[in-house]
């Protein structure tokens, strides 16, 4: 029996295209086409990119200063909940920050870091509000179940931050 080439190269590059093609369109439709429809629709959002995995949705987004990360992070995640599906939600803020936000940042993590590692969440606003009084900073802090959020304003330029709590593990010691 002999193979003719042509039409075996012919019926594997239509099978790949539809295959791809299918793919590529029920990304676009089922998965993108809805969060984009989400964020588009938040007050001061702006989507800048979009990936998706099989275990997470990562967005970009751009926000005016004064939007609360949290409402955004809850929008997406409620409203987006049959395009995310299992996946995780990764959001990234690509706000330009000023020099002055980012040195105050940069001295204030350790403080907040330490708030973290300990789970003294209540920590965090105090220490914040009190050093961004003499920063000339706008803070504000929110908390969920699985983010502490983090917003700094100088009145043009922000900063926000998403710091993952980490749930409090059950059960003994592992040395034990």
């Amino acid at each position: 029996m002999k193979l003719r080439l042509l039409p075996i190269v012919i019926s594997v590059s239509i099978t790949a295209v539809v295959l791809f093609g299918g793919w590529f369109v029920y990304q676009s439709v089922a998965m993108e086409n809805p969060l984009t429809q989400v964020v588009e629709s938040t007050p001061g959002v702006q989507l800048v990119n979009t990936k998706i995995t099989n275990s997470a949705t990562e967005l970009e987004l751009k926000m005016e200063p004064g939007t609360s990360l949290r409402e955004v992070y809850d929008r997406i995640r409620h409203e987006g909940s049959s395009a995310l599906g299992k996946r995780e939600l990764k959001l990234t803020v690509v706000n330009e920050s000023s020099p002055e936000i980012d040195q105050w940042w940069s001295s204030a993590l350790f403080d907040v870091a330490q708030a973290m590692e300990t789970k003294k969440y209540a920590q965090i606003p105090e220490t914040l509000q009190a050093r961004a009084a003499s920063a000339h900073l706008k803070v504000s802090t929110e908390m969920d179940d699985k983010y502490v959020y983090v917003t700094m304003s100088d009145g043009t330029k922000s900063k926000y931050k998403m710091l993952p709590r980490t749930p409090s593990m059950m059960g003994v010691w592992p040395n034990e």
